[in-house]
């Protein structure tokens, strides 16, 4: 028995095509003597009916902002070089996680595939990791703040751990000169 897994003017992402579409039509299959529909494909304007296992629906994307008011998203992009019958293994078989720092789906961080093909568990969740990034460090900036705020009654923890948000933040919001020396050093080279 089949059942729906897609609804009419659903949007999906059309695999075998690489592309995205929105489903037009939803169309059982009846067989005589049963009571529910034994298959069901979609109708997504391309020509031909999918199945449900050709068809992907669009991941709910991590929005973040950075400290610069940027959106940080998680986005899959299709893996050129293997195809997803060959990465069983991988828990998005096809595709890869990128994280786009960017409005307009620029910059960000990627990982080359061979590295992600040795460990595409450990790469996910370095993907989430850093799309969290920006709500981490504003949750940190709040609890600093908190501390801040009421110093003497905050609990001992607390205040231990505002400190050691403080000493993260610093060595991510501050950019450090070169030595004096080495500036000398270049200077004198050039």
């Amino acid at each position: 028995m089949a059942r729906a897994q897609f609804q009419k003017g659903q949007k999906v992402w059309v695999e075998c095509v690489g592309a995205w579409a929105h489903i037009e039509a939803v169309n059982p299959v009846w067989a005589k003597g049963f009571s529910e529909p034994v298959r069901v494909t979609y109708d997504v304007g391309l020509g031909r009916e999918f199945l449900a296992a050709e068809l992907m629906t669009p991941e709910a994307d991590e929005v973040a902002k950075d400290a610069l008011g940027d959106e940080w998203r998680l986005l899959r992009a299709r893996n050129k070089w293997q195809a997803a019958e060959d990465c069983p293994h991988h828990p998005f078989p096809g595709t890869y996680p990128v994280v786009v720092t960017d409005a307009k789906d620029w910059g960000g961080w990627r990982t080359p595939g061979a590295e992600y093909d040795r460990d595409p568990d450990r790469v996910e969740y370095q993907a989430r990791l850093i799309t969290a990034a920006p709500r981490l460090r504003a949750l940190a900036l709040e609890m600093i703040q908190a501390v801040d705020e009421a110093p003497d009654d905050a609990p001992p923890e607390m205040r231990r751990l505002a400190k050691a948000a403080r000493t993260v933040l610093e060595q991510v919001d501050n950019v450090l000169a070169p030595p004096a020396e080495a500036e000398d050093a270049q200077a004198e080279v050039a």
